[in-house]
C-alpha cells in the first residue's frame, strides 16, 4: 500500500499554530521585562500609600457631616487668606525699602509707614486667624472627620506660626525688612548731621572774642525737617536711644573740633603738675575767656539746635540730649580745671586767681542756670556748685589769714641789702588791687556769701578795717626790722627806702585814698628824715678827711705839705673805698630815689674832692707813688657814685609765712559746708 502526502490544509494549520506560539512567547518576554521594571515602583508606591491615603482621602466623614462643618471651615479660612494677602503686599515693598533713602526721603518714609501698618495688621490678626484654624482642626479631630496624621501635621505648622505674635521682635514677620529699613534711616540720619556739622574756622593765635565767626551756623530748616521726619519713624520703632547716641556723637565731636584750635591742653593739668598758682596764672585768664566763649556761643547754639530737632518729642528728650553733648564736648573739663586750682598750694596770690574764677562763673550765672538748669544736667550743676563753694571758701580763708601771714613775717630778719622787703612791696600792691574796681566788689560779694552760709552778716567796713590792720602790721614789721640792724647807716638806708616806697606806690591809689593824705605826707617826711641821717652818717663824713686845716698857713716847707696831703688823701681813699665797697651791695629799687640819693652823695663828696685835688693834687701827682694817693679822677669818682644801689634781678613778689600749721605750704583744707548759694 503506498504512503499518502500531507494535504495543503494541514500545513497551513501548522504554520498558523507556530506563528501564534511565537507571538505568545514574545508577549511573555515583554511582560516579564515589564514586571521586572515595575517591581521597585510597586515597592515605592507601597511605602507611600499611608501618606497618599492621608493626602488623597483626609476627610473620612460622610456627605451630611461635611455639609454641616463647611461653614466653619470657610469662616476659618477667610482670616487666613487676608493675612496671606498682606504678606504678599509686604514683599512688594521690599525693593523700595532696600534703596537709599536720600533719593526720595518722603517716599521712603511713606512706604515704611505702610510696612509698619502691615506689620501691625499681621501682629493683630495672625493670632486670630491661627486660632480659627486651630479651632476647626480640633473640631475635625474630635469628630473623627479627618485623618489623624493629616491633622497632626497641620497643628504643628500652626503652632510654629503662633510663636511669632508673642515675640517682641515682630519684624520676624517680614523676614527682617523693617530692621533693614530702620538701619538705613539711621545711616541717613547720621549723614545729614555730619554733612551739616562744620567746626568753626578758628585760630589758636587769637582769643575767642577776636574771632570773626563767634557762633556756628544753624542747620538749614529743610535739614531739621528731614531729621524730625526720620526721628518720628525711628522713635515709633523704639530707637530713640540710638538716635540720641548718634546725635550726641556727631554734635559733641563738632563742638570739640571747634574748641581744639584754642589749645585747651591746660584743662588736663593735674594738681601734681604745678607747685603754685603762679605757674598756671596765665591759663586762668585763658580759662575764663574760653569758658565764656564755649558757653555763650557753642553750647548756646547746641541748646537751641537740640530744641529745634527734638522739641516735638518732649522736654526730657532734648534736654537730656543737650546735657550729654555738653558733658562730652568739654564743660566738665572746664569745671575740673577750676577745681584743680582750688586744690593747689595756698598762697596769697591765689586769692586773686580765685576771685578771677568767681568773676567768670558769676558772669555766666544766668547762662548756666538757663542752659544747665534741667534735671538732665544734674552732674554739671553739682560740679558747678562744688566749684563755687571751693572758690568762696578758699578765697575767704586766704583773705582772713592775710593779717596773720604779715605778722608771722615779723620774725624774719630784714634784707641785708637794705632794700624794700618783698613782703612790703607785695602786700601794698596786693591790698591796692583788692580795693580796686576789678576786685573789691567781687571780694565783698564772696565774703557776703561766705558769711551768709554761717548765718552771719558782712558789712563792707569790715573789709576796709581788715586792710588797714594789714597796713598797720606792715608798719610795725618795718619798725621791728630796722631795730634788727647792727649798722645805723643801713638802718637809715632801709627806712628811707621803705618810707619812699609806701609814699610813692600808695599816693593816688585806692589804698592811698583810704589811708589819707596825712598818712602819706608822714611817710614822705620820714623818707627825707632818714635820707638826711643816712647821708650825714655815711658819705657826709668823707669831706672831713680832706680838711684844708694846716695847709693854708703851713710854713714847714713843700716836703712837709706833701706828706700832710698824702696822709689826708690816704685816709680819704680808705674811707671812700670802705664806704663804696659796703654800699655797693645795697639796693634802692625806685629809680627816682636812687638817682636823687646818688646825686646827693655826689654833691656831698665830689665838689670837696675836686677842690682839694685842684689845690693840692700837684704836690703828689709828680711823686713816684702818686697813683697811691691820687687814686681817683673826679670823673671816675662821679661815675662810681652814680652807679651805686642798682637793683638786683626781679624776684617774684609774694610771701609765705613760717607757721606751725603749714597752711601756706600745703593745699587748702577741705571745709565742708552746706552750699546754699547756687549760680
Amino acid at each position: 500500500m503506498a504512503d499518502s502526502a500531507p494535504d495543503g490544509k494541514g500545513i497551513d494549520n501548522l504554520m498558523s499554530a507556530r506563528k501564534s506560539l511565537m507571538l505568545s512567547l514574545e508577549k511573555s518576554r515583554a511582560l516579564t521585562t515589564a514586571l521586572d521594571r515595575a517591581g521597585p515602583r510597586f515597592s515605592e508606591i507601597n511605602q507611600r500609600l499611608p501618606s497618599l491615603e492621608s493626602a488623597v482621602r483626609p476627610i473620612r466623614a460622610d456627605k451630611e457631616a461635611l455639609l454641616s462643618v463647611g461653614g466653619h471651615i470657610n469662616r476659618a479660612v477667610g482670616p487666613a487668606a487676608a493675612v496671606l494677602k498682606v504678606f504678599d503686599a509686604v514683599h512688594g515693598l521690599e525693593k523700595m525699602l532696600l534703596s537709599d533713602p536720600r533719593n526720595d526721603l518722603p517716599g521712603y518714609l511713606s512706604v515704611l509707614k505702610r510696612l509698619e501698618e502691615a506689620l501691625k495688621f499681621l501682629g493683630e490678626n495672625c493670632g486670630l486667624a491661627i486660632q480659627w484654624l486651630e479651632d476647626i482642626l480640633e473640631y475635625l479631630g474630635d469628630n473623627d472627620m479627618a485623618d489623624s496624621r493629616y491633622l497632626s501635621g497641620l497643628k504643628k505648622s500652626l503652632q510654629g506660626f503662633g510663636d511669632f505674635p508673642s515675640n517682641e521682635q515682630r519684624t520676624h514677620l517680614d523676614g527682617g525688612l523693617l530692621n533693614a529699613a530702620l538701619d538705613m534711616l539711621e545711616i541717613e540720619f547720621r549723614r545729614l548731621l555730619m554733612e551739616n556739622s562744620v567746626p568753626l574756622p578758628m585760630s589758636s593765635s587769637s582769643s575767642p572774642n577776636e574771632q570773626p565767626c563767634i557762633a556756628p551756623p544753624p542747620l538749614p530748616v529743610s535739614v531739621i525737617q528731614k531729621l524730625q521726619a526720620i526721628l518720628g519713624r525711628l522713635i515709633a520703632n523704639k530707637r530713640l536711644e540710638r538716635c540720641i547716641s548718634i546725635y550726641v556723637e556727631v554734635r559733641s565731636s563738632n563742638v570739640r573740633a571747634s574748641l581744639h584750635a584754642l589749645n585747651l591742653d591746660y584743662l588736663e593739668i593735674s594738681i601734681s603738675e604745678f607747685n603754685d598758682v603762679q605757674s598756671i596764672e596765665g591759663y586762668i585768664a585763658q580759662w575764663g575767656n574760653h569758658l565764656e566763649f564755649a558757653v555763650k556761643h557753642l553750647f548756646e547754639a547746641e541748646y537751641k539746635l537740640c530744641n529745634d530737632v527734638f522739641e516735638r518729642f518732649g522736654l526730657d528728650v532734648w534736654m537730656g540730649c543737650f546735657a550729654r553733648i555738653a558733658a562730652q564736648a568739654g564743660i566738665l573739663a572746664f569745671l575740673q580745671f577750676g577745681k584743680t586750682v582750688t586744690e593747689s598750694k595756698k598762697d596769697p596770690i591765689k586769692l586773686l586767681k580765685l576771685l578771677d574764677i568767681f568773676t567768670s562763673l558769676n558772669r555766666l550765672r544766668l547762662d548756666f542756670n538757663r542752659l544747665f538748669g534741667g534735671a538732665a544736667c544734674a552732674e554739671i550743676q553739682n560740679l558747678t556748685r562744688e566749684l563755687i563753694k571751693r572758690v568762696i571758701d578758699g578765697a575767704s580763708e586766704i583773705f582772713w589769714e592775710l593779717l596773720l601771714q604779715v605778722e608771722l613775717q615779723r620774725q624774719q630778719p630784714p634784707p641785708v641789702d637794705g632794700c624794700v622787703p618783698k613782703l612790703v612791696s607785695f602786700v601794698t600792691d596786693y591790698c591796692n588791687r583788692l580795693l580796686g574796681d576789678n576786685y573789691r566788689p567781687v571780694l565783698v560779694q564772696v565774703l557776703v556769701i561766705h558769711r551768709s552760709w554761717k548765718h552771719e552778716k558782712f558789712q563792707e567796713r569790715l573789709l576796709v578795717s581788715e586792710i588797714l590792720k594789714i597796713i598797720s602790721a606792715i608798719e610795725l614789721n618795718l619798725d621791728t626790722w630796722r631795730k634788727a640792724y647792727d649798722d645805723n647807716i643801713l638802718e637809715y638806708f632801709f627806712m628811707m627806702n621803705n618810707h619812699w616806697h609806701l609814699f610813692k606806690h600808695l599816693k593816688g591809689s585806692k589804698l592811698g585814698e583810704l589811708l589819707g593824705d596825712s598818712w602819706l605826707r608822714e611817710h614822705e617826711q620820714s623818707k627825707d628824715f632818714h635820707m638826711t641821717l643816712f647821708l650825714k652818717e655815711s658819705w657826709g663824713r668823707l669831706p672831713n678827711h680832706l680838711s684844708r686845716e694846716g695847709l693854708i698857713i703851713f710854713s714847714g716847707g713843700r716836703a712837709t705839705a706833701r706828706d700832710l696831703v698824702k696822709k689826708r688823701l690816704k685816709n680819704f681813699n680808705e674811707a671812700f673805698d670802705s664806704m663804696f665797697s659796703k654800699q655797693s651791695t645795697w639796693v634802692i629799687p625806685e629809680k627816682d630815689l636812687r638817682e636823687k640819693t646818688c646825686q646827693h652823695i655826689v654833691q656831698t663828696v665830689v665838689p670837696v674832692y675836686r677842690s682839694f685835688m685842684q689845690s693840692y693834687g700837684p704836690l703828689v701827682e709828680k711823686d713816684q707813688s702818686s697813683s697811691k694817693y691820687a687814686k681817683y679822677t673826679v670823673q671816675n669818682m662821679e661815675s662810681m657814685l652814680a652807679s651805686l644801689f642798682q637793683p638786683k634781678p626781679a624776684r617774684y613778689g609774694s610771701f609765705k609765712g613760717r607757721q606751725s600749721s603749714g597752711k601756706f605750704d600745703s593745699g587748702l583744707p577741705v571745709v565742708r559746708r552746706t552750699a546754699s548759694a547756687a549760680m
